[in-house]
């Protein structure tokens, strides 16, 4: 492929990259919306119960029987995870982060931008009993939230700053995972994680043989979903895991095109974009404000979730941009302004989905936590897409 056509196929690759995130964003914005309005209106009762109502077997002892809440959080996200693992791999093998140049600028930014939230967290609820576990909570951007938010802006940021965004959202996803895995797994059976470790044995003995129908890596990603599910660490990791499996090179003389990671990634997309996404922020963002006050918004896990997330965001992205580029790390994103690429920061401070995700992991069994933490999260990621957004509107759009 030559220099002009390899440019334009990335280019059309981004742009339906940045289409479908912020098609899933707008979505996501209004089923999270419409949670909202139905868990504060007389159908309060009815919302909980569909989410709690009992669907299918019992498929392991410790989670009890599978509720349509469970579905979603533990099966429909896990197909969202393989989403994720698919996009990490294409990156890391031939996309924004194919080298080690490509990925000096967003790999500082992303670890300050987790660093940073998770700190304010910790000063902010030292001292309050059991909070700590909620350190990573405000640590993860909402990838189709924030593209969604800055596609609502038009030209309004130069597209250096789109792939930036995405460039950090990614590696951050990559963070939420790996804190996901080590930090929020309570016991492990070793039996099931030892059958997982034979399925990855066989998924990648496919890949040595060259491998390219798609039917024996979808029935081994099933497999290890739900021995991951049976061995204690969360099932969601099994999407990403399966995802690093499946080949993207569909051999010599052959187009990437042609990959199983392409065709499964653009089967996956649209199921992702139109129904998972929406599915969880209708699920999980039902917060009822009837009996809230002003002590329930101050108290101390929502306010370290919300300035974890508008201050520590904001600091830690583009403290790492600043440092990244005064040292000659990184180059700057070309056409952007620093009040630009301080919006960007700011709009990083949108943890919706990872948030909420992790939220329910930090706290299981504690549902006062839980619906606090949805307060912090909301609040957070409303002021940070909101300031984000001013500034971005009325931002020079040529370099200060």
């Amino acid at each position: 492929m030559n220099a002009p056509l390899a440019n334009q196929t990335q280019r059309s690759l981004l742009q339906r990259v940045l289409a479908s995130e912020a098609t899933g964003g707008v979505l996501l914005m209004i089923t999270a919306a419409l949670a909202i309005i139905i868990a504060n209106s007389q159908w309060a009762e009815g919302y909980r119960h569909l989410l709690h109502f009992a669907v299918g077997p019992t498929l392991t002892d410790k989670l009890g029987p599978m509720t349509v809440h469970m579905w979603i959080n533990d099966g429909l996200m896990a197909i969202f995870f393989l989403l994720v693992g698919l996009e990490i791999k294409r990156e890391l093998v031939d996309g924004r982060l194919a080298s080690w140049e490509q990925r000096r600028l967003p790999a500082l930014p992303a670890l300050m931008g987790m660093a940073a939230p998770a700190l304010i967290y910790l000063a902010l609820s030292n001292g309050t009993p059991g909070l700590a576990a909620g350190w990573a909570i405000p640590a993860a951007t909402d990838i189709a939230f924030a593209v969604g938010a800055l596609a609502l802006l038009g030209r309004h940021a130069p597209l250096s700053l789109k792939v930036m965004l995405v460039s950090v959202a990614i590696i951050d996803d990559m963070g939420a995972v790996a804190i996901i895995a080590v930090f929020y797994t309570s016991s492990i059976n070793l039996v099931a994680l030892a059958a997982a470790a034979g399925i990855v044995a066989a998924l990648l003995a496919c890949n040595r043989l060259r491998v390219v129908v798609l039917w024996p890596y979808l029935l081994g990603v099933g497999a290890l979903w739900y021995v991951t599910l049976l061995s204690g660490v969360h099932a969601t990791i099994a999407g990403v895991v399966g995802a690093l499996l499946i080949p993207y090179s569909a051999g010599a003389g052959k187009p990437a095109a042609a990959s199983p990671l392409l065709r499964l990634e653009h089967g996956l997309a649209p199921w992702v974009t139109w129904l998972i996404v929406p599915a969880f922020g209708f699920a999980n963002a039902g917060v009822s404000f009837g009996s809230l006050g002003l002590s329930d918004i101050f108290a101390p896990l929502p306010l370290a979730i919300a300035l974890g997330l508008l201050l520590g965001k904001q600091l830690g992205v583009f403290g790492g941009v600043l440092l990244a580029v005064k040292t000659g790390l990184a180059s700057k994103p070309q056409g952007a302004s620093w009040l630009q690429i301080y919006g960007v920061a700011m709009l990083c401070g949108i943890g919706f989905t990872m948030s909420l995700f992790i939220g329910e992991l930090a706290f299981p069994g504690q549902p006062e936590k839980v619906e606090a933490a949805k307060i912090g999260i909301l609040l957070g990621s409303l002021l940070s897409a909101v300031i984000a957004c001013a500034i971005l509107r009325f931002a020079p759009k040529q370099p200060a």
